[in-house]
Protein backbone atom coordinates (compact mmCIF):
# COMPACT_ATOMS: atom_id res chain seq x y z
CA UNK A 1 0.00 0.00 0.00
CA UNK A 2 1.55 3.58 -0.98
CA UNK A 3 1.17 6.12 1.63
CA UNK A 4 0.62 9.50 0.70
CA UNK A 5 -0.94 12.37 2.74
CA UNK A 6 -1.66 15.05 0.04
CA UNK A 7 -2.94 18.67 0.08
CA UNK A 8 -4.49 19.56 -2.99
CA UNK A 9 -4.18 23.51 -4.16
CA UNK A 10 -5.87 25.69 -6.65
CA UNK A 11 -8.52 28.48 -7.63
CA UNK A 12 -12.30 27.90 -7.87
CA UNK A 13 -12.68 26.36 -11.14
CA UNK A 14 -9.36 24.88 -11.69
CA UNK A 15 -10.74 21.17 -11.63
CA UNK A 16 -9.44 20.14 -8.33
CA UNK A 17 -13.05 17.86 -7.66
CA UNK A 18 -12.01 15.77 -10.91
CA UNK A 19 -8.33 15.73 -10.11
CA UNK A 20 -9.27 14.39 -6.17
CA UNK A 21 -11.37 11.57 -7.27
CA UNK A 22 -8.70 10.70 -9.68
CA UNK A 23 -6.07 10.27 -7.46
CA UNK A 24 -7.71 9.30 -4.34
CA UNK A 25 -9.06 6.27 -6.36
CA UNK A 26 -5.31 5.27 -7.78
CA UNK A 27 -3.95 5.46 -4.12
CA UNK A 28 -6.57 4.19 -2.16
CA UNK A 29 -6.83 6.91 -0.07
CA UNK A 30 -10.11 9.11 1.69
CA UNK A 31 -10.84 12.06 0.08
CA UNK A 32 -11.44 15.07 2.41
CA UNK A 33 -12.91 17.71 1.43
CA UNK A 34 -14.54 20.75 3.19
CA UNK A 35 -16.86 21.76 0.86
CA UNK A 36 -18.67 17.90 0.58
CA UNK A 37 -18.51 18.14 4.77
CA UNK A 38 -20.43 21.51 4.73
CA UNK A 39 -22.65 20.34 2.06
CA UNK A 40 -23.77 17.18 3.87
CA UNK A 41 -24.06 19.93 7.18
CA UNK A 42 -25.75 22.18 4.80
CA UNK A 43 -28.53 18.88 3.70
CA UNK A 44 -29.05 18.16 6.92
CA UNK A 45 -29.28 21.23 8.82
CA UNK A 46 -27.03 21.01 11.41
CA UNK A 47 -25.78 24.11 13.70
CA UNK A 48 -22.33 24.05 11.62
CA UNK A 49 -24.49 23.59 8.38
CA UNK A 50 -26.37 26.89 8.96
CA UNK A 51 -23.43 28.39 10.01
CA UNK A 52 -21.38 27.65 6.88
CA UNK A 53 -24.46 28.39 4.20
CA UNK A 54 -24.34 31.72 5.48
CA UNK A 55 -20.95 32.41 4.09
CA UNK A 56 -20.89 29.62 1.12
CA UNK A 57 -23.97 31.43 -0.65
CA UNK A 58 -21.70 34.69 -0.61
CA UNK A 59 -18.86 33.76 -2.30
CA UNK A 60 -16.92 34.11 0.82
CA UNK A 61 -14.75 31.57 2.74
CA UNK A 62 -16.14 29.81 6.09
CA UNK A 63 -14.59 30.95 9.14
CA UNK A 64 -11.17 29.20 10.69
CA UNK A 65 -12.89 28.42 13.43
CA UNK A 66 -15.71 25.87 11.74
CA UNK A 67 -13.64 24.43 9.18
CA UNK A 68 -10.47 23.75 11.36
CA UNK A 69 -12.95 21.70 14.09
CA UNK A 70 -14.38 19.56 11.36
CA UNK A 71 -11.63 18.44 9.30
CA UNK A 72 -9.60 17.49 13.06
CA UNK A 73 -12.23 15.29 14.01
CA UNK A 74 -11.46 13.75 10.42
CA UNK A 75 -8.07 13.03 10.85
CA UNK A 76 -8.87 11.35 13.84
CA UNK A 77 -10.50 8.62 11.75
CA UNK A 78 -9.26 5.43 10.92
CA UNK A 79 -8.91 5.43 7.69
CA UNK A 80 -6.92 8.30 7.81
CA UNK A 81 -3.68 6.43 9.49
CA UNK A 82 -2.94 5.19 5.52
CA UNK A 83 -2.83 8.42 3.99
CA UNK A 84 -5.35 11.27 2.66
CA UNK A 85 -6.33 13.96 0.16
CA UNK A 86 -7.36 16.85 1.57
CA UNK A 87 -9.19 19.09 -0.62
CA UNK A 88 -10.36 22.63 0.33
CA UNK A 89 -8.50 22.82 3.05
CA UNK A 90 -6.13 25.18 4.11
CA UNK A 91 -7.44 27.97 2.09
CA UNK A 92 -5.28 30.59 4.50
CA UNK A 93 -1.98 30.67 6.28
CA UNK A 94 -3.32 30.07 9.53
CA UNK A 95 -5.58 27.43 8.89
CA UNK A 96 -2.24 26.27 7.90
CA UNK A 97 -0.76 26.56 10.78
CA UNK A 98 -3.59 24.91 12.30
CA UNK A 99 -3.19 22.10 10.10
CA UNK A 100 0.31 21.90 10.76
CA UNK A 101 -0.14 21.50 14.45
CA UNK A 102 -2.81 18.78 14.07
CA UNK A 103 -0.40 16.65 12.33
CA UNK A 104 2.42 17.22 14.76
CA UNK A 105 -0.09 15.74 17.53
CA UNK A 106 -1.29 12.72 15.03
CA UNK A 107 2.62 12.25 14.11
CA UNK A 108 1.29 12.72 10.65
CA UNK A 109 3.58 14.80 7.89
CA UNK A 110 2.70 16.04 4.93
CA UNK A 111 4.13 14.23 1.38
CA UNK A 112 3.30 17.08 -1.30
CA UNK A 113 0.85 19.79 -1.76
CA UNK A 114 -0.69 19.99 -5.45
CA UNK A 115 -0.89 23.08 -6.97
CA UNK A 116 -3.21 23.30 -10.23
CA UNK A 117 -2.47 26.74 -12.18
CA UNK A 118 -5.65 28.29 -14.34
CA UNK A 119 -5.69 32.03 -15.35
CA UNK A 120 -8.60 34.29 -14.06
CA UNK A 121 -10.08 34.14 -17.62
CA UNK A 122 -10.21 30.62 -17.77
CA UNK A 123 -11.61 29.83 -14.40
CA UNK A 124 -14.82 32.08 -14.93
CA UNK A 125 -15.63 29.95 -17.89
CA UNK A 126 -15.22 26.87 -16.20
CA UNK A 127 -16.99 27.56 -12.91
CA UNK A 128 -20.39 28.87 -14.68
CA UNK A 129 -20.18 25.67 -17.10
CA UNK A 130 -20.10 23.01 -13.81
CA UNK A 131 -22.46 20.78 -13.15
CA UNK A 132 -22.76 18.77 -9.79
CA UNK A 133 -24.91 15.28 -8.98
CA UNK A 134 -27.24 16.44 -5.84
CA UNK A 135 -27.18 12.68 -5.11
CA UNK A 136 -23.57 12.05 -4.96
CA UNK A 137 -22.08 14.74 -5.49
CA UNK A 138 -19.43 13.92 -9.01
CA UNK A 139 -18.68 17.02 -11.14
CA UNK A 140 -18.91 17.45 -14.17
CA UNK A 141 -18.43 20.63 -16.77
CA UNK A 142 -20.72 21.32 -19.96
CA UNK A 143 -17.70 21.26 -22.13
CA UNK A 144 -14.70 20.11 -20.49
CA UNK A 145 -16.49 16.98 -19.18
CA UNK A 146 -19.87 16.34 -19.44
CA UNK A 147 -21.73 13.66 -18.58
CA UNK A 148 -22.67 10.62 -20.87
CA UNK A 149 -26.27 11.99 -20.81
CA UNK A 150 -27.03 15.80 -20.65
CA UNK A 151 -28.39 16.29 -16.88
CA UNK A 152 -28.04 12.79 -15.25
CA UNK A 153 -24.49 11.95 -13.35
CA UNK A 154 -22.70 9.05 -14.75
CA UNK A 155 -21.89 7.48 -11.74
CA UNK A 156 -25.05 7.16 -9.95
CA UNK A 157 -27.28 8.50 -12.49
CA UNK A 158 -28.95 11.38 -10.40
CA UNK A 159 -29.57 14.68 -11.49
CA UNK A 160 -27.21 17.19 -12.37
CA UNK A 161 -27.64 20.86 -11.15
CA UNK A 162 -26.02 24.13 -11.26
CA UNK A 163 -24.67 25.25 -8.09
CA UNK A 164 -26.40 28.48 -6.90
CA UNK A 165 -23.04 29.62 -6.59
CA UNK A 166 -21.60 29.09 -9.64
CA UNK A 167 -22.71 32.47 -10.92
CA UNK A 168 -20.40 35.24 -12.84
CA UNK A 169 -20.79 38.01 -10.08
CA UNK A 170 -20.38 34.94 -7.45
CA UNK A 171 -17.52 33.14 -9.10
CA UNK A 172 -15.38 36.03 -9.58
CA UNK A 173 -15.91 37.13 -5.55
CA UNK A 174 -14.77 33.62 -5.14
CA UNK A 175 -11.42 34.25 -7.04
CA UNK A 176 -10.52 37.66 -5.50
CA UNK A 177 -11.15 35.96 -2.07
CA UNK A 178 -8.86 33.37 -2.95
CA UNK A 179 -6.30 35.24 -4.59
CA UNK A 180 -6.20 37.71 -1.10
CA UNK A 181 -6.31 34.76 1.08
CA UNK A 182 -5.52 31.67 -0.30
CA UNK A 183 -2.56 32.03 -2.98
CA UNK A 184 -0.27 32.86 -0.13
CA UNK A 185 0.02 29.36 0.68
CA UNK A 186 1.52 28.21 -2.62
CA UNK A 187 4.83 30.82 -0.61
CA UNK A 188 4.06 28.89 2.52
CA UNK A 189 4.10 25.26 0.91
CA UNK A 190 6.76 26.50 -1.54
CA UNK A 191 9.09 27.10 1.55
CA UNK A 192 8.74 23.54 2.92
CA UNK A 193 9.50 22.08 -0.41
CA UNK A 194 6.77 20.17 -0.89
CA UNK A 195 4.91 22.10 -3.28
CA UNK A 196 4.31 20.55 -6.79
CA UNK A 197 2.65 23.09 -9.38
CA UNK A 198 0.90 21.38 -12.38
CA UNK A 199 -0.20 23.04 -15.87
CA UNK A 200 -4.37 22.96 -14.71
CA UNK A 201 -5.18 24.44 -18.78
CA UNK A 202 -4.33 21.24 -20.24
CA UNK A 203 -6.76 18.05 -21.08
CA UNK A 204 -8.07 16.77 -18.12
CA UNK A 205 -6.16 12.94 -18.21
CA UNK A 206 -2.90 14.66 -18.97
CA UNK A 207 -3.14 17.08 -15.88
CA UNK A 208 -3.71 14.13 -14.02
CA UNK A 209 -0.96 12.04 -15.78
CA UNK A 210 1.56 14.80 -14.74
CA UNK A 211 0.50 14.60 -10.98
CA UNK A 212 1.49 11.08 -11.16
CA UNK A 213 4.63 11.87 -12.36
CA UNK A 214 5.36 14.61 -10.52
CA UNK A 215 4.49 12.34 -7.11
CA UNK A 216 6.39 9.92 -8.15
CA UNK A 217 4.55 6.87 -6.81
CA UNK A 218 3.56 5.30 -9.89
Amino acid sequence: MILLRLILLGPPGAGKGTQAVNIVKKYNIPHISTGDMFRKNIKEGTDLGIKAKEYIDKGLLVPDDLTVAIVKDRLTENDCKEGFLLDGFPRTVNQADSLDEELKGLSYELDNVINIEVSKDDLTQRAVGRRICKDCGATYHIDFNPSRVEKICDVCSGELIQRKDDTVETVSKRIEVYLEQTEPLIDYYEKKGILINIDGKQDINKVFEDIVKSLGRE
